[in-house]
């Protein structure tokens, strides 16, 4: 069977990720920015004393978006190398021989990789900025609704679902700070010959390579160029992509299990769309599949992760091709994984359905015993020592709960003030409770991000990104 009629389909392409990710690490585009690559250079050459004509310019600029696949891959299966055969395809299209001189593979491939990791960070930053302005929104919406919140994946202490909203919100903040600093600090790798020593420039444009290297940089939106590398950049640069990848992820990856927790408990739920199904065996199922979808991408670029790790630190003298296959996978799917990750979010905090009822119904439940500091508090102003006001809490806590466990009659608050040496009667429990349902200072954290995310929206991009216009 021939090789294109057996081409498996890339599943995180073709299900999960944005239009505009996959576009940027397409074949038919990374092969268009190569081409673009050969004619900057070519016009700098041209510039710096090469003899190539403007007319010769133009015939390459004619071909740029004439990408034949079936071609380019007939041309590798004969040359066993993949930038060669492009090479030949280009100038066949020109009819001439004037892109690549005095360069190497790893001058284009690798200059061209380092504008794609770019243009999908900025795109995934723009989805950032999106996922934030949903937060804020959930936020707002939910700063004063208390709910039951748990450590252990216990009932603990109050807490509202907005500050629940609000800690995932300033995770993603941290991240967003790391994305930015990496942004600004990505170098090009620059054109450095074979070994790295720029020497194949040299000897075409002397002295002037530093010059052309630098305003190539300049066209392609980079600041910053490697001084001194081989003929592969350092891997350790992938390996800090990839890893601010994942911690932009440990966000999302929280928001979707805490929906998943959410939805066992029948608290909130992605809500559901007229027609969709749940589960085909079970007709009442509401499953929260984007949430578990999250939970999977995560696991997917963790292993991206640590297929990059392996490759960072593993340079033979100035190089070789054992990284390529890693990064070819590695680096595109990465990207693909993460932008499902942030389509798959955005959907999430669009259509979540909150049930006040269910939680107002929890709070009441467990309420009296997550009063339990407060009486402490409360049990120490009124002279007691801390540690025997703790163990007749517990006391009458645990023997409350067993008699519920057991179908008796419960009452938490009796049994603790009817201890002789335990300060408090049951009126002044119940005042503690009652105060208790009032939050200010989750309230005002949920303020402080909000006001947060505000200033980073409004300061450094638009009010998000409109997910469906690059979907």
């Amino acid at each position: 069977m021939r090789k294109e009629e057996s081409r498996i389909l890339n599943v995180l392409a073709d299900r999960y990720a944005s239009k505009a990710m996959c576009r940027i690490w397409s074949r038919e585009e990374k092969i268009r920015r190569e081409r673009i690559l050969w004619i900057e250079v070519m016009k700098a050459q041209s510039r710096f004393g090469l003899e190539i004509s403007k007319d010769q310019i133009a015939r390459y600029e004619e071909s740029v978006d004439r990408i034949d696949l079936t071609s380019i891959d007939e041309r590798e299966r004969e040359l066993k190398h993949d930038v060669k055969a492009r090479i030949e395809e280009f100038n066949a299209l020109a009819g001439l021989q004037f892109i690549h001189l005095g360069l190497t593979s790893r001058d284009i491939t690798e200059n061209v990789e380092l504008v794609q990791i770019r243009d999908s960070l900025i795109l995934i930053r723009s989805e950032v900025l999106g996922v934030l302005g949903l937060l804020a929104s959930q936020m707002d919406q939910h700063r004063n609704l208390v709910m039951v919140g748990r450590t252990h994946n216990v009932p603990a202490q109050l807490i509202t679902l907005g500050k629940r909203f609000a800690t995932i919100a300033e995770e993603l903040l941290f991240a967003l700070q790391r994305l930015d600093s990496l942004v600004d600090r990505l170098p090009l790798r620059g054109f450095k010959g074979p070994v790295g020593t720029t020497q194949d420039l040299f000897d075409l444009v002397g002295g002037q390579a530093k010059a052309l290297e630098a305003e190539i940089s300049e066209s392609l939106g980079f600041s910053r160029i490697l001084d001194s590398t081989g003929q592969i950049y350092p891997r350790s640069i992938d390996f800090e992509v990839l890893s601010t990848l994942v911690q932009l992820s440990s966000a999302l990856s929280n928001l979707a299990i805490m929906v998943r927790l959410m939805s066992g408990a029948g608290l909130l739920s992605e809500g559901f769309a007229d027609g969709q199904v749940g589960s085909s065996a079970m007709p009442h199922k509401v499953n929260p599949r984007s949430s578990e979808r999250i939970s999977g991408l995560a696991v997917v670029l963790k292993g991206y992760l640590s297929m990059i790790s392996e490759i960072s630190g593993d340079s033979w003298n100035e190089g070789d091709v054992s990284c390529s296959v890693v990064r070819r996978i590695a680096l595109p799917d990465a990207f693909l994984a993460i932008d499902g990750m942030f389509q798959t979010a955005a959907t999430v905090l669009c259509e979540v359905s909150v049930s006040r009822k269910k939680i107002m119904e929890e709070v009441e439940q467990y309420l009296p015993y997550i009063a339990s500091t407060r009486f402490l508090t409360a049990a120490m102003k009124a002279g007691m020592d801390r540690e025997s006001a703790y163990r007749k809490i517990q006391g009458a806590a645990l023997l409350s709960l067993r008699n519920r466990e057991a179908g008796r009659e419960v009452n938490f608050l009796k049994l603790l003030a009817d201890d002789p040496e335990f300060p408090l009667d049951v009126s002044q429990l119940q005042q503690e409770i009652s105060t208790l349902q009032t939050l200010p200072m989750a309230e005002r954290q949920v303020e402080t991000l909000l006001e947060r995310i505000k200033v980073v929206v409004e300061t450094q991009g638009a009010s998000g990104v409109n997910f469906q216009e690059i979907i």
